[in-house]
């Protein structure tokens, strides 16, 4: 269907696109809209029924809905505006430029404009910045009856009503009830009776990552969220929470390989902004590889007079790296999923001792194996690299497994502290234990 849409804008058929487009998914339509002409784009979006062109809206990059605003009426504007989910609109305005802010704020009555600033003003990434106000809530002295009626005449533009929160009269949160148990309980039975009472919520400054985790931990769809006076304000739901997963674990891998976050697609992202995200970090491993420069430099004489020291030096140093990343690995996946606390700090050290233990003396085996019968090195040489291959493993695993911790300590994000850095230490560790080891055993 897609290919025949695109044909049909290519001949300008507007009115068999509208017919054929409607039938789509929105979400299908804002992928779609990705691969239109800007201008034939605006064409398409126009001719799509309000309804479905506020839902294509809040689906289409951050540059196209900033192409859109720019380029159509205020008219136009407040009709999608009506149409989106408030938390689609906050959203959309925390990634526009100052300009498209107020021409959309411009466009909206006077109570929905206090609200956007609210919204705006809560800190980046916390429960107050992702949260829609769009829940239904009821009152406690509701009969089942009243409550139903209730969610029919407001439901329609919620952005769900499969759980319903009750508040008292100064809005503070009492409750929760799902639509379910309302339409199997009697119509007499009053909600403040069968109401789930002290229900879990979140506060409007939470970070999205512990909103994320209490959604996992209790399998929430939606989650209450209150200020500090306990007052409803707005509820998060699983769709956000979603979106934030992705969020963060995109964000993991980049600090994971060294690079700043950003959350612009690759294709669509300026390779000198790309260069600019990369280099610090590259800059900084590269100044700290020095060290290891320096140890290979300090103990020249060494490789000078048993030269076939210096051939195994690069495998002691990636295996080092890579039993590092892989201890790392695991224990910064465990800190985000709460798996790992820091108080396990003493487990952590222990287990990836043990692990060190068992997989350096299976790679020192296999190593010593190789070097001495099927390369034919001289004994000691052998037994200098297997021993270094053995104490590098274990140093890398607990390493790579307590490092992220500290940082985690430190309230640095532990996924600074994954392959890039790790390997960078662990590298200056080996080099160390091999040239000591050499000099003991070979008596250089």
């Amino acid at each position: 269907m897609k290919e025949r849409i695109l044909l049909l804008i290519e001949q300008g058929k507007y009115a068999e696109i509208r017919k054929e487009i409607i039938e789509m998914n929105v979400v299908d339509i804002a992928q779609l809209f990705e691969e239109i002409d800007q201008q034939k784009l605006l064409v398409v979006f126009r001719i799509l029924p309000k309804d479905i062109a506020s839902g294509v809206f809040s689906y289409i990059p951050y540059e196209l809905q900033r192409y859109i605003i720019g380029s159509i009426t205020d008219r136009e504007i407040k009709s999608i505006l009506d149409e989106l989910f408030f938390d689609d609109t906050i959203d959309f305005l925390e990634e526009m430029p100052s300009n498209i802010v107020k021409k959309v704020l411009k466009n909206t009555d006077e109570e929905t404009r206090k609200l956007i600033n609210q919204f705006l003003n809560y800190p980046e990434d916390s429960a107050g910045s992702v949260m829609t106000i769009e829940f239904v809530d009821l009152k406690k002295e509701m009969t089942v009856k009243q409550a139903l009626q209730h969610i029919k005449e407001t439901g329609v533009d919620k952005e769900t009503i499969n759980t319903c929160y009750v508040i008292d009269n100064n809005r503070i949160l009492e409750g929760v009830i799902s639509i379910r148990k309302l339409i199997l309980s009697e119509e007499s039975a009053v909600v403040k009776d069968i109401m789930e009472k002290d229900p879990a919520y979140i506060n409007t400054h939470d970070d999205q990552e512990k909103i994320a985790s209490l959604f996992k931990k209790y399998d929430f769809l939606s989650m209450p969220v209150v200020d500090n006076e306990r007052r409803l304000v707005g509820i998060v739901t699983i769709d956000d929470i979603v979106d934030i997963i992705d969020q963060e674990n995109t964000e993991d891998l980049q600090k994971m390989a060294a690079m700043q976050p950003t959350e612009e697609k690759y294709l669509k992202t300026n390779a000198l902004v790309l260069a600019k995200h990369r280099i610090v970090w590259l800059l900084i491993l590269m100044v700290s590889a020095t060290f290891t420069g320096n140890i290979i430099r300090k103990f020249d004489d060494m490789l000078q007079s048993v030269v076939v020291l210096a051939s195994f030096i690069p495998m002691l140093m990636d295996t080092g790296g890579n039993s590092g990343s892989q201890s790392s690995t695991l224990v910064i996946r465990g800190l985000a999923l709460g798996e790992i606390s820091l108080r396990d700090a003493l487990k952590v050290f222990w287990k990836e001792i043990q692990v060190g233990f068992l997989v350096g003396l299976a790679l020192s085996a296999v190593n010593f194996v190789r070097i001495y019968y099927f390369e034919r090195i001289d004994l000691s040489i052998s037994i200098t690299v297997s021993i270094t291959l053995f104490f590098t493993v274990v140093l890398a695993k607990v390493v790579g497994g307590i490092l992220p911790i500290i940082a985690k300590k430190l309230k640095i994000d532990p996924a600074i502290m994954a392959s890039p850095l790790i390997t960078t230490i662990v590298d200056a560790a080996a080099l160390l234990i091999y040239f000591s080891t050499a000099a003991w055993l070979l008596g250089i």
